[in-house]
């Protein structure tokens, strides 16, 4: 074999292994998928909705407790906040936290970011609030599920992100993991952030919102399955593109029972995505369902399904890397 063929071969090598290295078969996409285990977004859920954080009401010092305890975790990753914030914070005023119950306490929105390699100025924002609904009663709401699990599936991605980075393979567009208050009190934290980008929304390609993803409702008990929301709205292109990750990831039973605007439910309207959505923006909501603990206190970590919780998680994040990594970003055509 000649020296020429041998290095023609030699980068041909290369480019295929950097090429596949980016699909779902390659070892940064598998490996670091598999770094969101069951026992990780359990530690982390048996703090976030332990009786300590005192049912994260919106601005009190159990939130506040909940949200240190999470930029102590990203800090210990390596995920760094938005390079244009000071810290990992976004202070949402108290002007802004008007809800039906009056004025809330200066509360905050929780950022975290990974710089994208190749179109750092595209964002891809993945979602979910932190707070809950706090004490009533003398009885502590603590929230697992609602919204506890989206929580630390977020934080998990985050780190998922970060290992395939360490590997070499940071995403093309830049990734921000974005932790919102003021949820229960008519989605707050997230109209903050969508009046007050951090970046400018022209340039954020897409929302994926998680919100209660740890159990399962009365009709879908014992199936491996997730609601998902709004994900053809805006663009034919995220339907498609999520229910691919889905076949090549997880296969999950994906169920669009909620996707019509017009349901009775209206939860189209009723989570952090619609923020996005109304600016333009596509998103995909990602929930479970409601169940008899919804809002009450009896939504504890010790009934989450952690294996399903992982599997979610894993196909938000095998959904969030192809946005990430594909040549073009997605379009709004609808």
């Amino acid at each position: 074999m000649n020296r020429a063929f041998t290095a023609i071969a030699a980068a041909f090598i290369l480019t295929s292994c950097a090429s596949s290295n980016l699909s779902y078969d390659g070892r940064a996409f598998k490996t670091s998928s598999e770094s969101i285990t069951e026992a990780d977004l359990k530690r982390h859920l048996y703090v976030i909705a332990s009786d300590e954080m005192e049912g994260r009401e919106t601005g009190s010092e159990g939130q506040k407790k909940a949200g240190r305890y999470m930029i102590a975790e990203y800090r210990k990753m390596g995920v760094s906040h938005p390079e244009v914030l000071k810290d990992y914070y976004q202070k949402v005023p108290k002007e802004a936290l008007n809800s039906r119950r009056g004025t809330l306490p200066d509360s905050e929105n929780i950022l975290a970011f990974i710089k994208g390699s190749e179109k750092p100025e595209e964002i891809i924002v993945i979602s979910a609030h932190y707070d809950h609904v706090g004490i009533k009663n003398g009885q502590i709401y603590n929230g697992a599920d609602d919204d506890g699990s989206g929580t630390v599936a977020l934080m998990e991605i985050a780190e998922a992100f970060k290992k395939a980075q360490k590997m070499g393979k940071s995403p093309k567009r830049s990734v921000l993991f974005l932790h919102v208050t003021g949820e229960e009190h008519g989605l707050l934290g997230s109209k903050y952030y969508a009046d007050n980008p951090v970046y400018p929304l022209a340039n954020t390609v897409v929302n994926l919102n998680i919100d209660m993803i740890g159990r399962s409702d009365p009709e879908n008990e014992g199936k491996d399955y997730l609601y998902v929301i709004g994900s053809e709205m805006l663009s034919s292109q995220l339907k498609v593109i999520n229910e691919a990750a889905n076949n090549a990831t997880q296969k999950l039973e994906l169920n669009y029972k909620y996707d019509d605007p017009n349901d009775p439910q209206r939860l189209y309207y009723r989570s952090d995505h619609y923020n996005f959505a109304k600016n333009g923006i596509p998103v995909a909501f990602f929930f479970d369902g409601v169940h008899a603990d919804y809002h009450q206190p009896t939504d504890d970590p010790e009934k989450i399904d952690y294996k399903l919780l992982r599997k979610r998680a894993q196909l938000v994040y095998a959904t969030a890397w192809e946005l990430a990594n594909r040549e073009a970003r997605i379009v709004v055509d609808k």
